[in-house]
């Protein structure tokens, strides 16, 4: 399964991110794939629970 994310580097070298499924909660990472793994990790807390407050996006077919 794949999933989208967003991301970008800061001035100080750290990548930050966000699910584009969960984008309210960001995470950092020392580089990519630190990033991506701390990303995996928010994936399977909020799609393993049901927690109160947790922002999702979905769609909608209108016409």
């Amino acid at each position: 399964m794949k999933k989208q994310f967003t991301y970008w580097k800061e001035t100080d070298g750290k990548f930050l991110g966000y699910l584009n499924e969960y984008p309210d909660h960001w995470t950092q990472g020392e580089d990519l794939d630190d990033l991506r793994e701390h990303l995996r990790d928010l994936y399977r807390e909020f799609s393993g629970n049901d927690i109160p407050g947790i922002k999702k996006v979905d769609e909608i077919e209108v016409g």
